[in-house]
């Protein structure tokens, strides 16, 4: 009799517990909710103009996305990066099932705004995401962490807030349990304190599948940790803005379809291939073209350094001019012309032995002064935001505790206050062999627009950087780049470039992205400037024909936009078969390139390029035609084949795609490569 009271007693709390948990359930989504509603409404194009706050729906556009094919892959060789559509397919493409992605990208191309962007579907239910019908998402900025945090305690900490009595962080844990559908967003690994290091946090042990092993994980980061589940995890990269995805920000957050001003953002853009350059980035897009709707005279530059250093003019104007209000703030001129500890401070966290974006407010404002910090932040240069403070392991929420970091707007920042100390230390050298010393420990590939800045600020100190990464392997392109900060005149350089594109131009997918990046931008000042480019030859570098037709994309991610003054682009790939409409959509990109004379497939040695058969004759471009462009494809030593443009076949040439009755036509190469030629074809 007793054990049945027992029983029934227990069997009556069962419900209450159950009611218990789905009452939290409900009070963590709400929290969850509220907290991403106060991030995806806030995102600032402008970051100076405060009182000016987007919904990033109404801002978010689809940059360009590509996941990583592990199919083919081998030790020697990487599997292929894919085009994708939306960064819906990150979650839906049948090739990315599994419970870890890894989202990679460079600083300011869009990692976050794709997660406040999840995070909005998910908060809306936005009927086509794949987030729609996911119980609970944890959206947790790495940068605010640190390892000694355990991951329930900064869902409680930054989510859900260390104050609301109703939640603890082992309700959590039991919650999250159990839920049939949770997924997890980690956002910026490169930023977390504790990235790869040993200390066992539990953010290494999710990376590495040992914590919330069954639940859906993303990752941002600008770079692969040292250590994750490679077996299980899928990788994605973001690759900043084509023609299109730029054509549908400005209509959809700046202009609105008034194509004059659409057409005017565009124009201010395009006459300026340095501005080009840099626009790549998506942030600085963003800001680009918010700031050059509003400002008739934005589009005037002629090097990165000018536009950047108007740019903080801005920044600093904006508030100057808000001061001006009766109860606004007196404005302290002189902050904004001297910021040498600024500079230091910027200096050091990233070319010093302990590198950091962010520094804790109270140290700073001591070494920089209060009124000093204040202003910078209140100009947008400086952004305040609130990480954890855990120096031991915590076991009770009620210890938890949180402080106040600032960090620059973007590295791009901190690189432009760190290279006035850069001039400094340069300056102060005695020798090459001294400046030597100090600039291997900069890292161009990283900080490009550092070696920039510091050439475009100091004649003197630019000469001898620009000695310096002549010496480097492949350091003469990026040289070029930072002689023409320098000068601000394209025209210093003219004599420069026409000697580098008179000589066949090698882009290689073993290149470093700078490598990549300088020689394609020197390839569109030439272009700009009708210098005639004697050949391109991309090696290994995979390259498609983006949605627009007006960009070869690489396999590092880089674009190549139509080249008018191109003679001659040769596509050694060693990797690929091209469908139909790879092959024609190269053909439509090459027709656009006016002055070309001959598109080259392969190589002898190792086979090249595996085309299509026969073109549809309707496929093939009229101007390809008109102008008799040579397109050809070596198969081996002894075999080379060009195609008919009137026909769409394939017949055999010499070994320079000549046929008989062209000048310079080999015959004893012809006929051999025939032979072979017709023996395949038997096959």
């Amino acid at each position: 009799m007793g054990n049945t009271t027992q029983r029934k007693i227990k069997d009556q709390s069962q419900p209450d517990a159950e009611a218990v948990l789905q009452d939290k359930k409900d009070i963590l989504i709400n929290s969850l909710k509220g907290r991403y509603k106060l991030q995806y409404d806030a995102i600032q194009p402008i970051p100076y103009i405060k009182d000016r706050l987007y919904c990033v729906d109404k801002v978010f556009v689809e940059g360009g996305t590509e996941i990583y094919v592990v199919e083919g892959a081998t030790k020697e060789k990487e599997g292929p990066w894919v085009r994708v559509d939306s960064y819906k397919d990150i979650f839906t493409d049948p090739r990315m099932k599994a419970k870890r992605r890894i989202i990679e990208a460079e600083a300011g191309y869009g990692k976050s705004t794709v997660a406040l962007q999840l995070a909005y579907d998910w908060c809306n239910g936005v009927n086509d995401s794949p987030f729609k019908d996911v119980e609970i998402l944890i959206l947790l900025r790495l940068r605010q962490l640190n390892s000694k945090i355990s991951i329930y305690q900064a869902i409680k900490l930054f989510l859900v807030g260390p104050k609301d009595p109703r939640i603890k962080s082992t309700d959590i844990k039991n919650i999250i349990e159990s839920c049939s559908s949770v997924k997890v967003l980690l956002d910026g690994y490169d930023e977390f304190p504790d990235r790869d290091g040993a200390t066992g946090s539990d953010v290494g042990r999710i990376i590495t599948s040992n914590l919330f092993g069954n639940i859906d994980v993303t990752l941002t980061t600008r770079y692969l940790p040292k250590d994750y589940d490679k077996a299980n995890t899928k990788r994605v990269r973001l690759v900043g803005f084509d023609e299109k995805a730029r054509d549908q920000y400005i209509r959809k957050a700046v202009t609105g379809e008034d194509d004059e001003s659409v057409s005017k953002v565009k124009r201010a853009l395009k006459a300026n291939p340095i501005l080009d350059d840099l626009c790549q980035v998506p942030l600085i897009f963003v800001m680009f073209s918010h700031m050059s709707h509003e400002k008739t005279h934005f589009q005037k530059f002629k090097s990165v350094t000018e536009f950047f250093s108007y740019m903080i003019e801005c920044f600093h104007s904006h508030l100057s001019n808000k001061s001006l209000a009766k109860s606004a703030k007196a404005y302290n001129i002189e902050y904004a012309v001297k910021y040498k500890e600024l500079s230091k401070v910027a200096f050091e966290g990233l070319c010093g032995e302990n590198k950091q974006l962010s520094w804790r407010k109270d140290g700073l404002c001591i070494r920089l002064g209060k009124g000093f910090c204040q202003h910078y932040i209140a100009v947008g240069i400086l952004v305040e935001e609130e990480v954890s403070n855990v120096t031991k392991e915590q076991t009770s929420a009620t210890d938890i505790q949180t402080r106040t970091d600032v960090r620059f707007y973007h590295q791009l920042f901190c690189e432009w206050f760190a290279s006035y100390r850069l001039v400094e230390v340069v300056a102060a050298t005695r020798g090459a062999s001294e400046l030597k010393n100090v600039l291997d420990k900069v890292d161009p590939f990283n900080l490009q627009y550092l070696y920039r800045f510091t050439c475009g600020i100091s004649s003197a100190v630019g000469k001898r950087i620009i000695e310096y990464l002549k010496s480097r392997k492949d350091g003469d392109k990026f040289a070029i780049l930072c002689i023409l900060e320098q000068t601000g005149e394209v025209d210093g350089i003219k004599d420069t470039v026409r000697d580098l594109c008179s000589k066949d131009v090698y882009i290689k997918n073993e290149d470093s992205k700078l490598l990549q990046r300088s020689t394609i931008q020197l390839l569109e000042i030439a272009s700009r400037l009708d210098i005639p480019i004697s050949c391109v030859e991309l090696w290994d570098c995979s390259p498609r024909v983006d949605e627009s037709g007006l960009n070869l994309i690489l396999e590092s991610g880089l674009s190549l936009s139509i080249l008018s003054s191109l003679q001659k682009l040769q596509i050694d790939d060693f990797k690929r078969r091209l469908t139909n409409e790879e092959f024609v959509a190269i053909l439509s990109y090459s027709s656009q390139c006016t002055s070309l004379k001959e598109l080259e497939f392969g190589d002898p040695l190792d086979g090249g390029y595996t085309l299509p058969e026969t073109i549809p004759v309707t496929s093939i471009p009229s101007s390809l035609k008109s102008r008799n462009v040579k397109v050809w494809n070596v198969i081996d030593s002894d075999q080379y084949r060009r195609l008919n443009l009137q026909t769409g076949q394939w017949q055999a040439c010499d070994e320079s795609g000549n046929l008989p009755g062209e000048e310079g036509f080999n015959e004893r190469s012809y006929q051999l490569s025939l032979t072979n030629f017709n023996r395949a074809r038997r096959k």
